[in-house]
C-alpha cells in the first residue's frame, strides 16, 4: 500500500495564471467545439512547459497536467 493519494485533482491546485488561462481557454473551445482546439492544446503544452522550466510546477504536475489535457 501507498500513502499517495489517488484523486490527483490537488495537482491542478493553485498554478500560474497563465496556466491555468490556458487549461480554461481549451475547455471553453471544448465545449464550444471550435475549429482551432489544436491551437488551444498547444498553448496548454507550451504553458505547461514554460512553468515547469521555470520551477512554477513541479514535474509531476506537469505530468498529470499532460496526460489529462493532452
Amino acid at each position: 500500500m501507498t500513502n499517495h493519494p489517488t484523486d490527483k485533482n490537488y495537482l491542478e491546485k493553485d498554478l500560474p495564471v497563465s496556466l491555468q488561462k490556458a487549461i480554461d481557454d481549451f475547455l471553453q473551445g471544448e465545449k464550444e467545439q471550435v475549429l482551432h482546439l489544436d491551437c488551444l492544446s498547444d498553448e496548454i503544452y507550451g504553458a505547461i512547459n514554460s512553468n515547469l522550466w521555470s520551477g512554477c510546477i513541479t514535474e509531476e504536475q506537469a505530468e498529470y497536467l499532460r496526460k489529462k489535457y493532452l
